[in-house]
């Protein structure tokens, strides 16, 4: 199956990017911690690679916990800060306000050497679509937070939102996609549901899902639906329309219904905690 990814108008928002990134002392980048590597958009490295980065591993609660402090040194090893969160829970929320100053310290101090004191850092916001930016920025930055308004250099509709007196967030929605040529990255988007399921061919996804999930935590499966060792993907999504009673009229197991389930179950964590980008693998 070929996963196809429509990144709209690439070429303008990465312009759009470079300008914006002047304007910033820091790049907050979200992924997925469950796939850190194809959650990342490509052109973020060689783009940001002039300003201080911050690696949020979101959903790090679905994730692998082994998985999660491996992948934490990986980018802490790249000259990176790495934090473990779950922006629904706002766990880890509490470390990433030290991280920002950690990795802007430099800045700061030579701001103060410059006299330029208490200015905050400005700091960019990208993710790709589904790792819960939107949902980052709403509980980082609560109910109260005041918007500062636009300013000189930012195209309109882009705001700046002040967090508190130590830290600007800026807010660029819809800029950042992802680009890529490896099918192993689409289907890994896929999923976790950052491209439109309507867009994949949902059993060959899952059956996909099954030997990935079987090969690394074997057992998961057979807990949830109650299914044998030892059987094949067509086998075992058969196994889970039997388990959820995924029926079609006369009495045929509806494996279409039965896929949706499944990638349900593991996008929501009904699985268990599971990493489908390891670094060793």
């Amino acid at each position: 199956m070929q996963y196809q990814w429509y990144p709209g108008h690439m070429t303008k928002a990465r312009r759009q990017m470079a300008e914006d990134l002047k304007l910033v002392d820091l790049m907050i980048e979200l992924v997925d911690a469950r796939v850190p590597l194809s959650s990342r958009n490509p052109d973020i490295d060689s783009m940001g690679q002039n300003k201080s980065r911050v690696i949020l591993l979101n959903k790090a609660d679905l994730a692998d916990e082994e998985c999660n402090r491996a992948w934490e040194r990986h980018f802490t090893e790249k000259g990176m800060y790495a934090v473990l969160m779950d922006s629904r829970s706002r766990a880890g929320m509490k470390t990433i306000q030290s991280v920002i100053q950690k990795a802007c310290q430099e800045k700061i101090e030579k701001n103060k050497k410059r006299g330029i004191l208490n200015r905050p850092v400005r700091a960019m916001v990208v993710g790709i679509p589904n790792v819960g930016k939107s949902t980052f920025i709403n509980s980082f930055a609560g109910r109260a937070c005041a918007k500062t308004g636009n300013k000189p250099g930012v195209t309109k509709g882009r705001q700046w939102i002040r967090l508190n007196k130590n830290v600007e967030l800026l807010d660029t929605p819809g800029i950042l996609w992802p680009k890529f040529e490896d099918q192993a990255v689409g289907m890994h988007l896929a999923f976790i549901g950052s491209m439109n399921d309507e867009l994949v061919n949902q059993e060959e996804l899952s059956m996909e899902l099954i030997k990935l999930v079987e090969s690394n935590y074997p057992g998961a499966l057979q807990e949830r639906y109650g299914a044998d060792s030892g059987l094949s993907s067509v086998e075992m999504l058969t196994q889970v329309a039997k388990s959820r009673k995924c029926l079609k009229k006369g009495g045929e197991y509806d494996t279409q219904k039965a896929a949706a389930i499944l990638l349900d179950d593991f996008r929501s964590g009904r699985l268990g905690r599971i990493t489908i980008e390891a670094p060793e693998r």
